[in-house]
């Protein structure tokens, strides 16, 4: 039997890190069979990736205490997409946002995404580069997550996502900014040890209505189309912060409305809808109790009136003559026709 033995000797291959292996001769086969083989040598090319893991970007993915159900499911689909993500326990809302920076630095992470619920039913979103800065608020409106929205987009877990901008980023300094913020959180570092080495979905950022909409989109091999995967959620810019969770204000957007102000306003169009429906019904009711006046003659007695045609009136002086009957044959009866017949 013949067995892979390494080769001495001869030329060097072309690549450093390419293999070249002959059969070697058992003791059982013949010279003649053995000349044949050593002409059959195998080449074995060098492993694919060469590349060293020096980008070492960690995201930190971990929320307050008080979200609900629809939050904790999108955190957990950011932490499949994401493999250079860490988690933590949930935050205390007592604790000051600048424990944040601590917790970053215990679990070596530089980027953090921190998700930040309020009153049970607004959820504010942290991004911010630890610890140093610039640092971003937004209001999450719109969440779907992927059990939820079962798309038909399918993508391998693990993989390098690709990152398409909309243009208007390259226009503003904060979209820039923002732009910059995202690429450094959301694209995974290449030759990570959790990442593969595939590019098989693409991250969207969108803008419209002064919002950003993300969208996770499978590309199809076949015909370069795109298939959605989800999860998917729209971010509504609040401020941007020159240092980590505070520091000065680098951007505050003028077009924000904060969700109790919403909220107030519905009251109040409500409340207004309310009174105008009791407004209403006090004017039928002082309608209906005014007194009505007699009046004496009604104008549209006449609308319908037309005046009738003038006829000559013609006088009879003479008598009408006396009318001529006829007088009727009496019929008679059946009894007298039977008679009337016997005769």
């Amino acid at each position: 039997m013949s067995a892979f033995k390494r080769k001495r000797g001869g030329q060097r291959p072309a690549d450093k890190n390419a293999k070249k292996v002959k059969f070697v001769v058992n003791a059982d086969d013949s010279p003649d069979e053995a000349v044949e083989e050593n002409k059959n040598e195998v080449t074995i090319p060098p492993p694919v990736s060469k590349g060293k893991w020096t980008n070492k970007e960690r995201v930190l993915i971990f929320s307050s205490r008080g979200i609900n159900f629809r939050t904790r499911h999108l955190m957990k689909d950011l932490k499949t997409m994401m493999p250079h993500s860490k988690e933590d326990t949930k935050m205390d809302r007592k604790d000051k946002l600048f424990v944040v920076n601590e917790v970053c630095e215990i679990k070596n992470c530089n980027k953090c995404l921190f998700f930040e619920a309020k009153k049970k039913q607004d959820l504010y979103m942290w991004i911010s580069n630890s610890p140093h800065g610039p640092s971003a608020k937004f209001l999450v409106q719109n969440i779907h997550t992927l059990a939820e929205l079962k798309m038909t987009g399918n993508c391998l877990k693990g993989s390098r996502p690709l990152l398409s901008f909309d243009p208007k980023f390259d226009k503003e300094p904060h979209y820039a900014l923002l732009k910059e913020l995202f690429i450094q959180t959301f694209s995974t570092p290449r030759y990570h040890p959790k990442s593969q080495p595939f590019v098989d979905h693409v991250f969207t950022f969108s803008i419209a209505d002064n919002r950003i909409w993300f969208r996770n989109y499978q590309i199809i091999e076949e015909d370069a189309s795109i298939v959605e995967i989800g999860p998917r959620f729209v971010l509504n810019l609040i401020k941007i912060f020159q240092g980590s969770f505070g520091g000065p204000t680098l951007y505050e957007n003028p077009d924000f409305q904060s969700p109790n102000m919403h909220r107030r306003q519905i009251r109040l169009a409500a409340a207004a809808k309310v009174r105008e429906k009791q407004m209403v019904k006090e004017m039928h009711k002082l309608k209906k109790a005014e007194v009505k006046e007699d009046l004496v003659k009604d104008v549209t007695a006449d609308v319908f009136l037309t005046p009738a045609e003038e006829k000559p009136i013609h006088i009879q002086t003479e008598a009408p003559e006396p009318k001529v009957v006829k007088k009727k044959k009496q019929k008679a009866f059946k009894r007298q026709r039977m008679q009337m017949a016997r005769r």
